[in-house]
């Protein structure tokens, strides 16, 4: 007999994960709490597998989780939209290099720690986490602990940035259902996910959340769509998201190096604190709108910030254009900096 795949001999340690993500997202939207499906499944499962339950990522779960949010968020780039933030290149560039500065106040933290320099230059660069895991391995830096930096500051920034955006800023009225199109949703879907396979083919960064996004986004610009994806399917996709990501925690990984992820969390805050200070001084010089570039400007979590620019009605494609040229920042410049450090 054919051997079975691992992932379904293994399905009993996965099975379970997505009804307590469920379970979760559930509770969480009963109570209000912003992005409930992506917020309330990731600390459901956290709970769980702190409990010493540990159950186990749901086999694509995130990539498709992320395939159907990009989509939708792709949906909201139109031409006029797109016409506004070229227009804006310069501040959207200068945003992006301003946060990739703020890096420096990790690295400084960590070495006086006594943190290598290969570990603590990797652990705080914002965003591309796998990406900096594999570079931290390439220079002997300690890669649980790359992986540990950017685990927590991501949940760090899911699990505070939403909330503070929601109950910061001005209650509004949910948007109008965007119109929904099958036939364009029938080809953009299957585009979305050609490319992610693509992109990933290729090597580039986070390849099912750019993919998605670009083929919808290029699409919407280029035709003038204004079509969004049906009621439900975004929030599936936050649900696998959630679940996916709440994987990464266990009470070992809270036991490990206490000293290290505290000046983490330290870090992370202080990040978080001097990009809106940025974003508040930008917004000054630039006449923009203060609440979306510091969403834009804040450290990582791409998807997770978008889906707050969406659900608050700020400028998705004013966030995503700051969080993805950042991205691509932090991959082609983080290594030759680090280079050229240990060589001076």
């Amino acid at each position: 007999m054919p051997k079975l795949p691992a992932a379904l001999q293994h399905w009993r340690s996965w099975w379970l994960t997505p009804p307590i993500g469920l379970a979760g997202g559930y509770l969480a939207s009963l109570i209000g709490w912003p992005l409930p499906w992506i917020i309330g499944s990731l600390l459901a499962v956290i709970a769980a597998r702190c409990s010493g339950w540990l159950v186990t990522e749901l086999p694509g779960g995130r990539q498709t989780g992320q395939w159907l949010v990009a989509s939708g968020l792709g949906l909201h780039f139109t031409g006029a939209v797109m016409a506004q933030v070229l227009s804006h290149f310069p501040l959207i560039l200068a945003g992006a290099l301003g946060t990739l500065l703020l890096s420096l106040i990790g690295i400084a933290l960590l070495r006086r720690a006594g943190v290598d320099r290969a570990t603590a230059f990797f652990a705080s660069m914002p965003g591309g986490a796998s990406e900096m895991v594999n570079l931290a391995q390439r220079h002997d830096a300690q890669i649980a602990r790359v992986a540990a930096a950017h685990s927590l500051r991501l949940l760090l920034v899911v699990l505070l940035i939403p909330a503070l955006f929601t109950w910061s800023l001005p209650p509004i009225e949910p948007p109008a259902a965007a119109t929904v199109s099958w036939p364009w949703l029938a080809a953009l879907l299957p585009a979305g996910a050609l490319l992610a396979l693509l992109w990933k083919r290729l090597r580039q960064p986070n390849p099912w959340m750019l993919g998605p996004l670009t083929a919808c986004a290029v699409a919407s610009v280029g035709f003038d769509l204004h079509i969004g994806l049906p009621s439900g399917l975004g929030q599936a996709g936050q649900w696998l998201i959630g679940c996916a990501l709440g994987c990464h925690f266990d009470r070992t990984f809270f036991r490990s190096a206490p000293g290290f992820l505290a000046r983490i969390l330290l870090f992370s805050l202080l990040a978080m604190l001097g990009a809106a200070l940025l974003a508040q001084g930008f917004s000054g010089l630039a006449s923009q709108d203060p609440p979306s570039l510091m969403l834009g400007m804040m450290p990582g979590g791409i998807t997770e910030l978008c889906l707050t620019a969406e659900a608050l009605q700020l400028s998705v494609a004013l966030v995503t254009a700051l969080q993805v040229l950042r991205l691509f920042l932090v991959m082609f410049l983080a290594e030759p900096l680090f280079r050229l450090w240990q060589r001076r």
